[in-house]
């Protein structure tokens, strides 16, 4: 299995975890786990793979809906035993996020060769299953929180298709943007890192901009 495989698994199971702790939180059985964890783990990969047309990656290799499950299994066991599950879903989102960027910008300029191509699939699969996780779960998005969010997504593609266009071997170009991709993400939640947020003219109420 070609080493950059180990990052999409990866995110599968983390991102699972995350949507198993949701499903924990609204107290759904089993099944909704299952759900849950499934949705949020396939959600961005599919969509990518959709958009590039090439075969939806579980579809071609049902082994990710094992990880699924047995992910979604194990948390259903243990999810009571984490005092602040939230938080917990919020960090195991930062690492998802950290393999996945990674992983969309490497299939994303493997079957495409442009680089912007490969940002955007990377912002993609990293971000879409989290979003739609916390739409289905009535849970805060990680996408309207104030802190940094799609950016550090943004950064890790950036940073892998820059190595790997500079010619630099796969791990070599994938693990320092994981990395730099899970810094920012974390940086933000620890510190509240963020943009300054639009206001519109001075004088006018949100309520009045159409």
């Amino acid at each position: 299995m070609s080493p950059i495989l180990y990052l999409d698994y990866a995110g599968v199971a983390v991102f699972a975890a995350t949507g198993a702790l949701a499903a924990s939180r609204k107290q759904l059985d089993i099944i909704g786990f299952l759900f849950f964890a499934g949705m949020t783990a396939v959600g961005g990969g599919t969509v990518r793979d959709l958009i590039l047309g090439v075969p939806v990656f579980w579809v071609a290799d049902p082994a990710y809906l094992v990880v699924c499950g047995l992910t979604a299994a194990l948390v259903y066991l243990t999810a009571h035993l984490f005092e602040s599950r939230y938080k917990l879903l919020l960090w195991l989102d930062a690492i998802g996020l950290a393999a996945y960027c990674v992983f969309g910008a490497w299939k994303g300029l493997d079957v495409t060769g442009s680089p912007v191509v490969a940002v955007v699939m990377g912002v993609l699969t990293a971000t879409f299953g989290g979003i739609l996780r916390d739409q289905l779960a009535g849970e805060p998005s990680v996408l309207l929180r104030p802190e940094i969010y799609i950016t550090a997504a943004m950064v890790g593609a950036g940073v892998y298709t820059g190595l790997d266009l500079a010619g630099l071997p796969l791990m070599l170009a994938a693990l320092p943007a994981a990395v730099a991709a899970f810094a920012i993400r974390g940086g933000a939640m620890k510190f509240g890192w963020s943009f300054p947020p639009y206001k519109g003219r001075p004088g006018r109420k949100p309520e009045d901009i159409l």
